[in-house]
């Protein structure tokens, strides 16, 4: 396989072949993750073509996002039993599938099917996950740095899109956007085929920041323990308090970000008298700031205390949120909304990945790491139903908005009763 020459090729140069697949990792969830932040762009075209409701288009968009959560520990059983590589394959595959059939629909069941069940599925089986296991696996050191890489991969590329989405779709219609994120989504399929593997024993060497080559475990064959290691993984987690408390701080983290923000946005902003086009371009922004502040949150994960680091991102969230509405959507307050907000998108992540590995080791990790993913996406699906529900019945968005930032406060209150370890790292702030 090509990947092996380019291992080889790259070890000679003392470059590992483990970013190679941090970067197609990378560019497969960027694709994804546009997939999934799309409908924030399509929602007021779907209403003026179909005559829907954003309560009925909301539902279609919640069962996407709890169907993309709930797949994250039964996404980890797959890769562990079928590798990285094969499952990322056939999630590509069946987003396109959902992606290509929508373009002929003309029924609500139909918008459901394809946007909530297929494509809900299919991301689901790339999402943080899929970068959480690659990062454990071709990693030991600068696992924290990689992760903030790819969960930034994930959030920008549900934003980054948008304004080109929302040119095409007032100039040429919503289908031909549509098209685009199909194009991506292949591209990115390819370089899967091209350039992942599964483990670094594949391609002859150790994890990066290792020296001796890991053999790839054994994983048990039958079917009945493949579907209920997720199953076992959650049971044995859920005696943890700790698990408890990442599991109800990540709904919080859905619940304000992608389910909220990025589903509602340019709906939101219509309603101030703002163009969809120029909406977009201020998610883009946030993207763009996210993809800084993430990565950097990653890097801070390596060193400081996550504990202390998720209590001040919920928090700074949480009041950024709750100054949104008295910015009065003007270009200074949703400037300065659009900053705070921004860097802190999802730097949540991979400080929680951390403590999830430091608590539950490596071994558990990924599956363990996928329910309390499943946490985040039930919190997503919250909002993207409530807030929209909340817009038809009281004909506004605000009420969702105040909800949201509140709960961003209460969770950075919750992070902090976990208990440190008996060894602690060096501190930041007030820790």
């Amino acid at each position: 396989m090509i990947s092996g020459r380019v291992a080889s090729w790259l070890e000679a140069r003392n470059i590992h072949y483990g970013w190679v697949v941090a970067g197609t990792t990378f560019l497969t969830m960027l694709a994804t993750a546009g997939a999934m932040g799309s409908p924030g762009v399509l929602l007021e075209p779907l209403q003026r073509d179909f005559g829907w409701q954003n309560a009925d288009i909301s539902f279609a968009l919640a069962v996407r996002l709890v169907l993309f959560g709930l797949m994250g520990p039964f996404a980890a059983a797959l890769m562990n039993r079928f590798g990285v590589r094969t499952v990322a394959i056939g999630a590509l595959l069946l987003i396109s599938v959902g992606l290509v059939g929508s373009l002929a629909m003309i029924s609500v069941w139909q918008l459901v099917l394809l946007w909530g069940v297929i494509v809900g599925i299919g991301t689901g089986m790339t999402a943080l996950v899929l970068g959480a296991t690659v990062a454990t696996r071709w990693f030991s050191r600068r696992r924290g740095l990689v992760v903030g890489m790819m969960t930034a991969s994930t959030a920008t590329g549900q934003l980054v899109f948008l304004p080109l989405l929302a040119e095409l779709t007032e100039r040429i219609g919503w289908r031909v956007a549509l098209l685009l994120v199909v194009a991506i989504v292949l591209l990115a399929l390819l370089a899967v085929v091209l350039l992942m593997r599964d483990y670094p024993a594949d391609v002859g060497l150790p994890p990066f920041g290792d020296q001796e080559i890991v053999e790839p475990p054994k994983q048990d064959q039958r079917l009945l323990s493949l579907l209920s290691s997720p199953l076992v993984a959650l049971r044995e987690a859920s005696r943890s308090s700790t698990f408890w408390v990442l599991f109800l701080t990540f709904y919080v983290c859905g619940l304000s970000t992608n389910g909220l923000i990025q589903t509602h946005w340019i709906s939101l902003c219509g309603d101030f008298g703002i163009a969809p086009v120029g909406a977009a371009g201020m998610l883009a922004m946030i993207g763009i700031l996210d993809l800084i502040g993430t990565i950097f949150a990653g890097w801070l994960s390596d060193r400081y205390d996550n504990r202390w680091l998720l209590f001040w991102f919920y928090g700074l969230r949480g009041l950024s949120l709750l100054y949104l509405p008295f910015s009065d959507f003007t270009i200074i307050g949703l400037s300065i909304f659009g900053i705070f907000y921004g860097l802190d998108w999802v730097a949540t992540v991979p400080p929680t990945v951390k403590l999830t590995v430091e608590r539950f080791g490596p071994e558990r990790a990924t599956l363990t790491f996928g329910w309390i993913f499943a946490g985040h996406q039930l919190g997503a699906a919250t909002a993207a139903f409530g807030a929209g529900a909340t817009r038809t019945i009281l004909g506004t968005y605000l009420p969702a908005i105040y909800v949201a930032g509140a709960m961003c406060l209460v969770a950075a209150m919750l992070v902090i009763s976990i208990k440190p370890l008996a060894k602690r790292e060096p501190r930041l702030g007030l820790a």
